[in-house]
């Protein structure tokens, strides 16, 4: 199991930036994909970015694609997710998560609050 701590939330204007950081210890030797899921009051929660741990390649949902970047530090065990130009419609709880083989995301964290004020 991989646990996983979020941090980096918080309060920003629209057309602001906030990174977010996500944090993983246990069996971090296992990762095969991180990604970043959100979910917003009400709502489903909805892909957003992956990528895979150790080639790096990426993959973006089509409503953050030019305006967030998903990357990570192998050595830190650490994952990013940069948010540039955010937008009200960005406000949600956002979660890392990993996969220790494609497309299953077994381990999450406890969730991050983003909040975009117009």
């Amino acid at each position: 199991q991989v646990q996983l701590v979020e941090s980096g939330g918080g309060l920003v204007q629209a057309g602001g930036s906030l990174r977010l950081s996500c944090a993983a210890s246990g069996r971090s030797f296992s990762i095969y994909s991180m990604a970043w899921f959100r979910q917003a009051a009400g709502k489903e929660r909805e892909f957003v970015a992956h990528i895979r741990w150790i080639s790096g390649n990426t993959y973006y949902a089509d409503s953050v694609k030019g305006r967030f970047t998903i990357s990570r530090d192998n050595a830190k065990n650490m994952g990013y997710l940069q948010m540039d130009s955010l937008k009200p419609e960005d406000t949600a709880v956002y979660y890392c998560a990993t996969a220790s083989r494609p497309g299953t995301y077994g381990s999450w964290g406890q969730g991050t609050q983003v909040t975009v004020s117009s």
